[in-house]
């Protein structure tokens, strides 16, 4: 199965607390925060509801 590199590109200062906790539950904090993520459909839905504060990037 594939991975999903995902980076934070933007703060989360000031966001919907929603999105933070999405953020959070990625492993995303800070800015330039890096996580591997598995490819599924629950990482697919957490990237489209903050696809605005993240880079990502696809790994086999």
């Amino acid at each position: 199965m594939a991975n999903l590199k995902i980076k934070l590109v933007k703060s989360l200062s000031g966001r919907n607390a929603k999105h933070i906790a999405t953020a959070n539950s990625l492993g995303l904090h800070k800015i330039g925060n890096e996580t591997v993520q598995p490819d599924n459909p629950q990482t697919r839905g957490k990237i489209a509801k903050i696809g605005y504060l993240v880079a990502v990037t696809e790994e086999e």
